[in-house]
């Protein structure tokens, strides 16, 4: 099989969409369908439903996860031989929703391993997976699930209410679930780890949160909480890093309002000697001092 023609069929699987994944690859839609068409006669099956949105079927998803494996197999393999060459220094590739958490343990790898090429990528959970199979990314750091070959937790912190300053819960040291059922929030959209957190701490008590911003920037709900738009939730890493005018914190009655950090790898012989550095620094950093 052309080796262009499985790479091109990948990024078919995961757009679902000719003509897009065409201008993704900068080829034209005809001689993509035809690629794609000569991959499925070479099969003996089809591998996309076509009645209405093109869509992979489960033959297709069987031969896609083969694909990205034998692909990512390839790949692991010239970066061990361009490893090699260049004397061992090589590259990491690291990939996390947000890097404020990982401000610190990078600037001490890149202070300990000057000569290793730093890579990174901001994906949402679903993005990572994908990237980890078809080894795009050697590491990724989450706070949702994240389907990988090896995980593990690096830590859990605490999560706080940021209310406005002169706010009626400004200064109280903590608050229930149910006393915030009329607060308006500022929280980033379904999907990111913080307003999955809101979701599920309200419903656990039958209740549900009252939104009246939702936005994809993280660090900019805490600017429109100063505003005094709504109230919020942040990681004990933001209270620690943001300025300290902006809001005041209040801690949440509930066991489980907290955020955990998961380190997620491809498998030890897939891993640069470069991966598995940043691997361990970011698995032995001291989170609570940073």
């Amino acid at each position: 099989m052309d080796l262009n023609a499985l790479q091109q069929f990948l990024i078919v699987a995961r757009e679902e969409h000719l003509s897009r994944a065409a201008a993704e690859l900068r080829v034209a839609q005809p001689a993509l369908s035809r690629t794609v068409a000569r991959l499925e006669a070479e099969l003996g099956t089809p591998l996309f439903d076509r009645a209405g949105r093109l869509r992979l079927n489960a033959t297709g998803r069987i031969f896609r996860d083969h694909v990205e494996r034998a692909l990512g197999e390839l790949e692991a393999g010239r970066r061990a031989v361009a490893e090699a060459a260049d004397g061992g220094a090589g590259t990491v590739r690291l990939a996390s929703e947000t890097f404020l958490p990982l401000t610190g343990p990078i600037a001490a790898f890149k202070a300990a391993h000057p000569d290793i090429d730093v890579r990174l990528f901001q994906m949402a959970p679903n993005e990572m997976e994908q990237a980890l199979r078809s080894d795009d990314i050697d590491l990724c750091l989450a706070s949702q699930p994240v389907s990988a070959p090896a995980s593990e937790v690096v830590h859990v912190e605490q999560v706080w209410l940021a209310v406005p300053p002169g706010h009626r819960l400004a200064g109280e040291p903590q608050v229930t679930v149910e006393a915030l059922a009329h607060e308006p929030f500022v929280i980033t959209r379904r999907g990111q780890w913080q307003r999955r957190l809101l979701d599920w701490l309200f419903a656990d008590r039958n209740l549900e949160p009252r939104i009246a911003c939702e936005i994809d920037e993280p660090a900019a709900t805490y600017m429109l909480v100063g505003t005094g738009l709504g109230v919020s939730l942040f990681p004990q890493i933001a209270r620690r890093s943001f300025p300290a005018a902006g809001a005041a914190w209040v801690g949440i009655d509930h066991p489980h309002c907290n955020r955990t950090l998961s380190l997620h790898s491809a498998r030890d012989d897939r891993l640069s000697a470069a991966a598995r550095l940043m691997r361990a620094q970011v698995r032995d950093w001291n989170w609570d001092a940073a």
